[in-house]
């Protein structure tokens, strides 16, 4: 086909719509034509959204043994650890830990138990040379005293004063023995305690390996009980094989109950205060676009935080999902859309509706001709805010910005009743707040586990 052939139709349409327009009277169409809405009331939502990551409501941490702060092991290394996401049963292979130092540990051990034994093998040695040179001392005094008695008896006519020396001979002879088996019974007991000793620092050393023996059997880590494994968070990041465990927060895993989750999310400071326990919630799931969740608050944070992914404080907000779908997985990435109130047979408009200089204002058609009317706006949404005074069920506003927007006329709204208007605004905001304290009283409080809950002792914490 040439070029001539395509233009040719082209060119007759054109001519056929020109001719047209001259022949109705009517103006060709704009480019961009004004847009206009209808005032009219209807029921306007107030919401937060917040994007969130599921969580297990209840789960069960698998931890490395919390006994390695008793053998002064703080910290050690992840060094294999089955896939996220594995199925496993009770019994089953979860992780191994670096054994380096407690191996080293057990060889100090042994080295110890070692150089005891050959202690207490010295000491027995060195008690029966001590207690055998005793006894022979105490035999030859034995002789000794028969020796002095015989003598004695021999010289029984010999004058007294011979008598008498051979009676002390045999008096020192007897007090010498009696010294000397004195000193043979303090040597026993001497050398009975210090074979003790030795033999209680041996027990202990040899307590110390079994323990120690007992925990490196430990560091091959096996499920608790059937389940999923999903793997720890800390503030580095996720655990996993090559990660630090600490012996002051030793989890490696856990695996949770999927049939509660929560839907865990942080709301900035400047919203949080229309957040409270016992609000409905919307949640979509990422990754299931289609699909959509009923929740309901459960826990509010009093104390705010920062983190690194937000530019102001935020606090912490834990949504319960209301029904379980087998579907959903712990770590899956939710967009929540928490309605904190919802107000009936309100006026509304568009955000893009409202202008300000120095006074709210839009711009309405009024018989025809447009003119800037002053609004008392009130609270607002992502899309829309509330008019609590200066438009009508009726009224057609511009949704985009008029030509000649500055020339138009100005109409403000009587002081006194924007004095009225702002003091039912304030008991609304009360009676809202107790509202929200009310509701709040119908919700049970939820343990939540929160990253600054501590675990405490055991190889298993189950959170409620």
């Amino acid at each position: 086909m040439t070029l001539q052939k395509i233009a040719l139709p082209i060119i007759f349409l054109l001519v056929a719509l020109g001719a047209y327009y001259v022949y109705t009277g009517q103006d060709l169409p704009e480019q961009q034509s004004e847009i206009k809405s209808t005032i009219k009331k209807k029921p306007f939502v107030l919401k937060v959204d917040a994007t969130g990551e599921l969580k297990a409501k209840r789960s069960v941490k698998i931890k490395a043994p919390t006994s390695m702060r008793a053998e002064r092991i703080h910290q050690t290394t992840i060094q294999d650890m089955v896939v996220e996401g594995t199925i496993v049963r009770e019994g089953d292979y979860v992780a191994t830990l670096d054994r380096s130092e407690i191996s080293n540990k057990m060889g100090d051990a042994q080295t110890e138990i070692d150089k005891i034994l050959t202690q207490l093998e010295q000491a027995k040695i060195d008690t029966a040379i001590t207690l055998r040179g005793l006894r022979d001392e105490l035999i030859n005094l034995q002789f000794a005293r028969n020796e002095k008695l015989l003598e004695l008896e021999q010289n029984k006519y010999e004058p007294q004063a011979v008598i008498q020396q051979k009676e002390i001979d045999l008096e020192r002879n007897k007090r010498d023995y009696r010294q000397a088996e004195a000193k043979y019974q303090l040597e026993k007991e001497k050398a009975i305690a210090e074979i003790a000793e030795i033999n209680a620092s041996l027990k202990q050393n040899k307590t110390k390996l079994d323990r120690l023996v007992k925990l490196a059997g430990e560091f091959t880590i096996k499920a608790p009980k059937d389940g999923m494994i999903i793997y720890s968070k800390t503030w580095r990041g996720k655990v996993g094989a090559g990660s630090q465990i600490s012996s002051w927060d030793p989890v490696v895993a856990e695996l949770p109950d999927l049939s509660e989750m929560i839907s865990k999310t942080y709301v900035n400071e400047v919203d949080v205060s229309n957040v409270s326990k016992g609000q409905d919630v919307t949640i979509k799931i990422d990754a299931f676009p289609d699909e959509t969740y009923q929740g309901r608050v459960v826990s509010v944070a009093n104390i705010g935080e920062e983190l690194r992914e937000y530019d102001a404080k935020v606090f912490e907000v834990n949504i319960e999902l209301l029904a379980s779908d087998s579907i959903l997985r712990p770590a899956m990435t939710t967009s929540n859309e928490i309605i904190t109130d919802i107000l009936e047979g309100i006026i509304s408009i568009p955000l893009e509706a409202l202008h300000s200089d120095s006074l709210p204002y839009v711009f309405k058609d009024q018989g025809g001709q447009i003119v800037k009317q002053e609004v008392f706006s009130g609270v607002s949404n992502n899309e829309e805010v509330v008019i609590d005074f200066g438009l009508q069920v009726g009224d057609e506003i511009y949704l985009s910005l008029p030509d000649q927007a500055d020339d138009f006329a100005f109409q403000s709204l009587d002081p006194a009743i924007k004095k009225k208007i702002k003091m039912e605004q304030e008991a609304r905001e009360q009676a809202r707040l107790a509202k929200l304290e009310a509701q709040k009283k119908l919700v049970k409080d939820s343990d939540i586990p929160t990253r600054s809950q501590s675990s405490g002792g055991g190889g298993i914490v189950i959170i409620n």
